[in-house]
This record gives C-alpha cells, sequence and structure tokens, in this order.
C-alpha cells in the first residue's frame, strides 16, 4: 500500500514548519502551499490523498479554494479538513457547507488531529474501493485483507462465491434484475456475517457476481452452507412463477434454437487451514479457482471444500482427497 500524500496549506511559515514535521512524523509524504492560489495549483497537479487547509488565506481563502476543488472532477472527493482559529458553531458550518469533510479549531492537539486524519484517509480509501452496487469493500481491501491475516499466520477460511448460470438470467430478465440478483447474495452474505460475528468475519465483492468470504478455521463450512440454504430459499423472489414451476428457463440461441437454462444457483469454493499452507493472495485464488471449476459441473447449488490441507483426521473416511461437495439448499455442513 502506498503511503499517504498530505498536502498542508498555512500560510503563518512557523505553524507550516509544525504541521509538515507532525505529518512526516506520522509516516507521511508531505507538500505545502502558503497560499490559496498556490494550494488549488498544487492540488490539481499532486492530486493528494488529504488536504489540511486553513481558512485564513492570501490570495484566496480557504473557503474558496474549497469551492474550486470540489467543482474540479479530477480532485472533487479529495478529504479536505479545515484548520481554522474561528471556532464558532456557524464559522465551523460555514466551511462544511463550502464542501469541508472535517474540522479543527486551533490550537488544535496533536492526538487529534493525526486521528482525524487517519479516520478520514480510512474512510476515503473504503469508498474508493468499494463496489458501487454493493457497497461492499473491493479488491484492493480484500487483498489486504487476506494478505494482513497471512503475514499474521492466522489460520482461517476462504470462501470464494460465484452465481451460476447468470448470463441465461440476465438474458431473460435483463440487467436491471441480473442487479437484483447480486444485491439479494450481497444481502444474504451481510446478514449472515451479523449473524456469526462481524469482528472476525470479512466480505468482499471481486466484481460482478463474484464474492469473497474471509471467516475464522471452524465457522468457514457452517457459514458457507447457511448462505447456500439461504440463497436458494431467497432466490425464488427474482423468477417469474412460470419458470420456478419448470425449474428452468427457456431461450433462444443465437440459431434460433430453444435451449433449456437452468436457475440461478450458487457456487461456493470453501479453502480450509489457509494459515501456513498458502504464502500469498495469487496462490490461495488458484486454488480457490480450481474449486470453483469443479462445483460449476453440477447444476445445483454447492458447497465445494478443499481437504487436502486438512490433517488425517479431520478427513471422513473413504472421502476424495480433493474436495467434499454439498448440493442444493438445506445442507447441513459436517
Amino acid at each position: 500500500m502506498s503511503v499517504p500524500t498530505i498536502l498542508v496549506v498555512e500560510d503563518e511559515a512557523a505553524v507550516r514548519r509544525i504541521l509538515e514535521y507532525l505529518m512526516r512524523e506520522a509516516g507521511y509524504q508531505v507538500y505545502s502551499a502558503a497560499d490559496g492560489q498556490e494550494a488549488l495549483d498544487m492540488a490539481r497537479q499532486l492530486r493528494p490523498d488529504l488536504i489540511l487547509l486553513d481558512v485564513m488565506l492570501p490570495r484566496m481563502d480557504g473557503h474558496q479554494v474549497c469551492r474550486e476543488i470540489r467543482k474540479d472532477f479530477k480532485i472533487a472527493h479529495t478529504p479536505i479538513i479545515m484548520l481554522t482559529a474561528r471556532s464558532a458553531t456557524h464559522d465551523r458550518i460555514s466551511g462544511l457547507q463550502q464542501g469541508a469533510n472535517d474540522y479543527v479549531a486551533k490550537p488544535w492537539v496533536r492526538a487529534e488531529l493525526l486521528t482525524r486524519i487517519q479516520n478520514l484517509l480510512a474512510l476515503s480509501r473504503s469508498k474508493q474501493d468499494a463496489n458501487p452496487l454493493t457497497g461492499l469493500p473491493g479488491n484492493t481491501a480484500i487483498d489486504e485483507e487476506v494478505t494482513r491475516r497471512l503475514d499474521a499466520g492466522e489460520d482461517f477460511c476462504f470462501l470464494y462465491l460465484d452465481l451460476d448460470n447468470f448470463k441465461g438470467y440476465n438474458d431473460t430478465y435483463g440487467y436491471a434484475k441480473g442487479d437484483d440478483a447480486i444485491k439479494l447474495l450481497a444481502g444474504v452474505l451481510a446478514e449472515t456475517v451479523q449473524k456469526y460475528d462481524p469482528g472476525t468475519v470479512f466480505t468482499g465483492h471481486v466484481g460482478g457476481d463474484d464474492f469473497v468470504m474471509v471467516t475464522p478455521e471452524p465457522e468457514g463450512r457452517p457459514i458457507a452452507d447457511h448462505i447456500v440454504r439461504e440463497f436458494d430459499e431467497r432466490k425464488k423472489t427474482l423468477f417469474r412463477e412460470g419458470d420456478l414451476k419448470r425449474g428452468y428457463l427457456s431461450i433462444l440461441d443465437r440459431q434460433g434454437m430453444t435451449r433449456k437454462v437452468p436457475l440461478i444457483g450458487l457456487t461456493i469454493a470453501l479453502v480450509r487451514k489457509v494459515g501456513g499452507n498458502f504464502s500469498h493472495m495469487g496462490e490461495l485464488s488458484d486454488s480457490a479457482f480450481e474449486l470453483k471449476k469443479f462445483g460449476k459441473q453440477v447444476s445445483d447449488s454447492i458447497v465445494v471444500e478443499e481437504r487436502r490441507n486438512l490433517p488425517e483426521d479431520e478427513r471422513p473416511a473413504g472421502e476424495d482427497e480433493r474436495s467434499e461437495a454439498n448440493l442444493g439448499s438445506g445442507t447441513d455442513g459436517p
């Protein structure tokens, strides 16, 4: 992850130097400007991750700078913390109305200022990475979460979730309904996290109809089975009654021939005992992808579980070394 860049905008040289030192000491890359016009020019050139913006500035005051930044689509979403000696409520409201994200009155407290910066940067990163359809964290956050757990030596489960026969559903019902199917699955995942442990279960949206979950080792299988049951029950709301009764969709292919396409299902590739068996995200993704290909050979919803990393005493007798698949809704894991 790259070092965040902060633009410090302060006309008083002594205060500017203090802020520059404080930001560098905290590990940020720092640039500075002494007036409003210089700040606006540097913001457009550097596209910093955050701006510390004094209100009282030469040539262009902080409020004007803030308004101009919000009008420029290339930097409009840059987080801005306004710094000013004006601490009255109407002054704070005025700053926020110009588009500032936060407001810190002088003299600021070092710990508070750094905490506000850290929180705003984290919020900004999560918004930039979040999937616009579901609001769930995207690929950057997924990679960071998995890498963090791998580096910490945690023993966890990795779940890769993918909707089956999704293209046929989109072709029949349209993309708006396809989005509804994706949001339905995202809702099931969110409720599942709340049911188990939101503090230890991570959910991310890779894109399209692909999702990822990271769970503690004992809970991976129960969570996967719960998701399959809930999705298979709720997906009934996505179909017209006739399609549900038939159990398939009738689709005209490019040759004008009618073909039968199964209803949407869900494949979950479950990799257990990740800690100590995988060294990086790419290796783990490859294993999950192979499991997913195996699961998609089955028309029903399925949990495909990697067993090769498990100790011998955790593998059911006579079971294939590679995987164990549970089909359909109402599946109960081991």
